[in-house]
């Protein structure tokens, strides 16, 4: 079951890091968010 987590963890992690990394620097700025902060952002989705 731990497995199973970890493997969906990781999948909306990677989801979360592609879909910003396809926004422009303009519309993360809107969010308040820089690209160097994308993986930290990402990671607070699966925690």
């Amino acid at each position: 079951m731990n497995l199973i987590r970890s493997y969906s963890n990781w999948r909306r992690y990677r989801e979360t890091v592609n879909e910003l990394s396809r926004l422009s620097q303009r519309e993360l700025a809107d969010l308040g968010i820089s690209r160097t902060d994308i993986p930290s952002v990402a990671r607070r989705t699966v925690a």
